[in-house]
């Protein structure tokens, strides 16, 4: 059965589960599930959640306002500004599970054409001939008075490195994943067989550290995607045994983190000579009781000299927004000596939504509220942050 729902919308979906399909959902935190009968439940999208829910027979998908490949690529984005939108090219809202799957076998395949990558990693061990270098430390605490096995640190040119160790255990993810095509499922097994002798990451760890280099270049693209599966799908099983898997999004962490990456990228434009902090934490009050916490600051010279704060948040059918984000941005100016602030939205109700100044009253301080279309390809919601930057900078007499 697939059952589809929308992103913050008011009211529940009823449907019948078992109890322990009940449970398996209400604990995968992407929808409410509300007991109305013996057998009937209704469920109701957890504010700000989206994502994709297998419980048995149950497909439960909530939409966001943004396509699922947008949040992919925000999700991307946020964690590296080099992770490209045509790395999630191809994802449709109605097949999450197997474009996801696609997307990380389509990866994979073009990641490990030139075979396995390897490289040098450092391993302790007793050995009987002495290789690399001898621990002293450890031989004599270890092995008072005998010479044999020697305690040794020596590099080993090998495939367990952490770039195989995540690519792997993605892989090794997506293959549990239920009801996958068959075909598909295949692949990623094909896949997964030719690093066989890789370690597998124990869930919920954290994961291993890596940096792009030229060395490991052709793997950049699928140790993004497969960090983001990695942190977001989760695999269990009910206490009836039915198999569950899930893929949640808190939505309003995810555009935060990314505005601010985004904006902070930009301003590197307009403004090279300055830096962006987010968040930038100071104090409201001269004893420095009250902290406050822009999501971004843009510093020359030791100075802020732009301030923004992402919010997730739809505005009303005339375009309008809580009345309480223009009082927060309002603080942030006096506090910080800005005559300008910015807040930045998901996007409005309003047809065509375009940035609105407020001039505060008996005040120099105007509040920008600029909002973004997420509903649009990644490559056009990159260009919208862009503009904001640019704009934000030559109003302010930063732009180069």
């Amino acid at each position: 059965m697939r059952l589809d729902l929308t992103e913050n919308v008011p009211g529940g979906t009823p449907v019948v589960l078992s109890d322990d399909e009940a449970t398996a959902l209400a604990a995968a935190r992407l929808v409410d599930v509300l007991r109305t009968g013996p057998d009937t439940w209704l469920l109701v999208p957890i504010r700000n959640r989206v994502g994709a829910v297998r419980v048995g027979q149950l497909d439960l998908v909530v939409h966001p306002k943004a396509r699922f490949a947008s949040v992919l690529f925000m999700l991307g984005y946020a964690r590296d500004p080099g992770f490209a939108a045509e790395e999630v090219s191809g994802l449709t809202d109605d097949a999450l599970w197997p474009a996801v799957a696609e997307t990380l076998a389509r990866l994979s395949e073009r990641a490990l054409l030139r075979g396995v990558l390897q490289g040098y990693t450092t391993r302790d061990d007793s050995l009987a001939v002495l290789r690399g270098r001898l621990r002293v430390g450890d031989q004599i605490a270890l092995r008072p008075g005998r010479l044999l096995p020697l305690e040794v640190t020596y590099d080993e040119y090998e495939s367990d490195i952490s770039e195989n160790q995540i690519l792997r255990s993605a892989l090794h993810r997506m293959m549990r994943v239920p009801r996958l095509p068959d075909s598909l499922q295949a692949r990623l097994g094909h896949l997964a067989a030719r690093m066989d002798a890789v370690t597998l990451l124990v869930p919920g760890a954290p994961l291993p550290a890596w940096a792009p280099s030229r060395l490991n270049a052709r793997y950049v693209p699928v140790l993004r995607l497969a960090e983001m599966i990695l942190d977001h799908v989760g695999l269990s099983t009910s206490h009836g045994g039915v198999p569950v898997a899930s893929f949640v999004v808190d939505m309003a962490a995810v555009f935060e983190e990314f505005v601010g990456v985004a904006l902070g990228e930009a301003l590197r434009g307009p403004s090279p000579f300055g830096t962006t902090r987010r968040p930038y934490a100071t104090w409201m009050d001269e004893s420095a009781r009250v902290g406050i916490r822009p999501d971004v600051a843009h510093i020359v010279d030791g100075r802020v000299r732009l301030v923004f704060d992402a919010k997730y948040k739809i505005g009303t059918d005339d375009g309008g927004y809580p009345s309480a984000d223009l009082y927060q941005i309002h603080a942030y100016c006096t506090v910080l000596g800005l005559r300008r602030g910015y807040l930045v939205y998901a996007g409005s109700r309003a047809e065509g939504a375009v940035p609105v100044a407020h001039r505060v009253l008996n005040t120099e301080i105007e509040v920008v509220q600029w909002p973004l279309d997420v509903a649009v390809a990644p490559e056009a919601l990159i260009r919208q942050v862009d503009e904001v930057a640019v704009q934000a900078a030559a109003r302010t007499g930063l732009a180069r």
